[in-house]
């Protein structure tokens, strides 16, 4: 499927039709209105893959809960420099969401993003410590004004009582919450913006539409794209290129031929969750919560019990749990691990 105002060669395209492309497609066009942007998607409809509201927690990643973006040097003291850098991104990208609600381009926030408490919390002695000296470090900064801390378990079991409920009284607990934390749906925030850049002149979004060889001539750059419905091929060729298409770039990068692309390699490990649907358990918890990995572990091993608003319904999920699949997207082929090792890059490294 092809959306009119489709350009032989536009100023810019970009790869897969997700939140990165949409967004960038919107900047784009309000820093130049007169740029020719085309997308072009793989699969027959926008955000499918990691954009879609079921496979990510939700969080815009705002640093308000996720513990693994505040370390504890080896004097004792908290580094919060990367939450800062963190929680200031995602600011930035509510001002511009906020800007696009006053310009019209977004009718209605609470379609993608509702107000959800973000929670930390920890258990024994030793992480409740670092979890005050957190809340400390934190809570001196405008950034994180209002948060909470209690290692009160009445306290905290108000806050989160599925979290609290049958828990040993000995266990020695401490949370903290931020009541300004956000979930956003952006599969939804997905469309929303392509629907907005599809009233645009110079705008076009191609769908089951496979970008393939990309070459460097000179300034431009020579993309070939299969139609996977017909099996057709056109080229195309622009300025620039954004390979916006998740686990699917890694084999474009790697054709590019930039130096930036070299010693790149994929390992698709993935975090599978558990989903409540029920309302009654829904109801009861209104949090995101976020643990803390043991030592050593990566930060996908971050136990959550993450409130999520999709299509109008409230749900729970519950993970990660270790998931592994030598497919790169969701969609993709059982393949794709073993398409994207370069031997020649496997000796050189």
């Amino acid at each position: 499927m092809t959306t009119p105002n489709s350009s032989s060669n536009p100023d810019a395209v970009l790869v897969g039709a997700g939140i990165m492309s949409a967004t960038l497609a919107v900047i784009l066009k309000e820093l130049d209105p007169s740029l020719k942007i085309e997308i072009h998607e793989v699969l027959e409809s926008a955000a499918q893959e990691s954009s879609n509201a079921w496979n990510n927690a939700g969080t815009g990643h705002a640093a308000l809960c996720e513990l693994n973006y505040t370390p504890q040097k080896s004097d004792g003291s908290i580094d919060i420099s990367k939450a800062l850098q963190v929680n200031t991104e995602f600011d930035l990208s509510r001002q511009l969401w906020a800007y696009l609600v006053k310009e019209g381009a977004i009718k209605d926030p609470r379609s993608f993003i509702h107000p959800v408490p973000h929670m930390s919390f920890v258990r024994g002695a030793e992480n409740v410590a670092f979890l005050q000296k957190r809340f400390e470090a934190l809570s001196a900064h405008p950034c994180y004004h209002g948060m909470e801390y209690s290692d009160n378990k009445k306290q905290i079991g108000q806050w989160i009582p599925l979290v609290m409920e049958g828990r040993d009284p000995s266990e020695i607990v401490a949370a903290t919450r931020m009541v300004t934390g956000t979930d956003v749906d952006y599969g939804a925030l997905t469309q929303i913006l392509l629907d907005s850049l599809r009233e645009k002149e110079g705008f076009s979004i191609h769908f089951s539409s496979r970008v393939q060889d990309p070459r460097r001539n000179g300034e431009r750059w020579s993309l070939r794209i299969r139609d996977e419905k017909t099996g057709e091929h056109r080229h195309v060729e622009t300025k620039f290129v954004f390979l916006g298409a998740g686990g699917g770039s890694l084999h474009l990068l790697q054709k590019s031929g930039i130096p930036e692309g070299r010693g790149y390699a994929g390992f698709p490990v993935s975090g599978i969750w558990l989903r409540c649907d029920d309302p009654k358990i829904a109801a009861r918890h209104d949090a995101k919560v976020y643990g803390k990995a043991s030592v050593g572990s990566p930060p996908m091993s971050v136990p959550h019990l993450d409130t999520r608003h999709i299509e109008g319904k409230v749900s729970l999920l519950f993970g990660p749990y270790a998931g592994f699949s030598t497919k790169f997207l969701k969609h993709g082929s059982y393949l794709d691990l073993f398409g994207s090792i370069d031997p020649e890059t496997c000796c050189r490294y």
